[in-house]
């Protein structure tokens, strides 16, 4: 039994070493993916101060006029499927494969943010523990310095674990919102074009 419990110990203890360069790792990607938010934040502003109104206000007479106030460049995923949406001929059937293709797009460019989500404070956890133990160690056996390093990473893991849990969740919650919006305007705009279409 001694023998199985040290081979457990010492396969435990193997893995801190993975576990905090995996949340070294994930705790860059996190800090890359703020700025990427941000990006994407002042995009999405510049695109809505420039199609909202004009969604919001589209009948289906006015609908080839939104194709005009489209970026010039595709700078979103939002802009690049309703600049197609709007460059092809009307059909329900096309609108609707269209718009189920922006969903897996979105879904796809949040799944990241999900995972960062999860594995933040599973990392966090595991390097937790891994490194309570040799604490522990330390405490019954008077090496307080060793004690102290080995709390050092035991609080380490957990806040950067945690961090990146964090911003994993705000980032997917700011996402999702976003993308939710775009569909309903996506749709809205494949409606109007329909009813163009049925008038024509």
């Amino acid at each position: 039994m001694e023998t199985i419990s040290q081979a457990l110990f010492w396969v435990a203890n193997s893995l801190l070493i993975p576990d905090i360069l995996l949340l070294l790792l994930l705790f860059i990607r996190s800090l890359l993916l703020v700025g990427g938010i941000y990006n994407q934040y002042m995009t999405k502003r510049r695109n809505d101060s420039r199609l909202n109104l004009r969604i919001k206000e589209l009948t289906p007479e006015t609908v080839g006029e939104l194709a005009g106030a489209l970026p010039a460049k595709d700078n979103s995923l939002f802009v690049r499927y309703l600049r197609d949406l709007l460059s092809t001929p009307p059909s329900t059937d096309y609108a609707d494969f269209l718009i189920s293709e922006f969903e897996n797009e979105a879904e796809k460019d949040v799944i990241l943010l999900r995972l960062l989500t999860k594995i933040g404070p599973v990392l966090g956890l595991i390097g937790t523990l891994i490194a309570m133990s040799p604490a522990l160690v330390g405490l019954s056996t008077g090496d307080i310095g060793g004690m102290a390093y080995n709390m050092q990473v035991v609080f380490a893991t957990t806040v950067v674990g945690l961090v990146v849990s964090g911003v994993g969740l705000v980032s997917l919650q700011l996402k999702q919102r976003w993308y939710a919006k775009d569909v309903n305007n996506l749709d809205y705009v494949a409606r109007k074009l329909n009813e163009k279409n049925g008038k024509a």
